[in-house]
């Protein structure tokens, strides 16, 4: 089965001024959402995002999901490595590395 991610933007931290400009993100709370039609994992962390004077700066309102999940990759988060992790959860959902069978006398 192919395995469907869904990356989500869940919050962002904004100082109210900074650097001259207005509502500066410095972080971003995202999630990663994993399913292959039956198994579901998930995923979710922080990152910070730096701005530095002078750098482009696009205002709060302005922003779109696919440019702060492009902070969110460029600043450590790992996009494969996140979607790797969540393969071998489903994977473990598929066949677990460990059971807790009956106890034998309990039958």
């Amino acid at each position: 089965m192919t395995t469907t991610y869904t990356w989500l933007v869940e919050y962002m931290s904004c100082y109210p001024e900074a650097e001259g400009e207005t509502d500066v993100v410095f972080t971003v709370g995202w999630r990663c959402n994993a399913t292959d039609g039956t198994y579901n994992a998930t995923q979710y962390g922080t990152v910070n995002v730096p701005y530095v004077a002078g750098d482009p700066y696009t205002p709060y309102a302005d922003l779109t999901e696919v440019q702060v999940q492009g902070w969110v990759w460029a600043n450590g988060v790992d996009q494969d490595a996140v979607q790797s992790s969540l393969d071998t959860s489903i994977a473990n959902q598929v066949n677990p590395p460990v059971v807790n069978p009956p106890l034998p006398w309990s039958a």
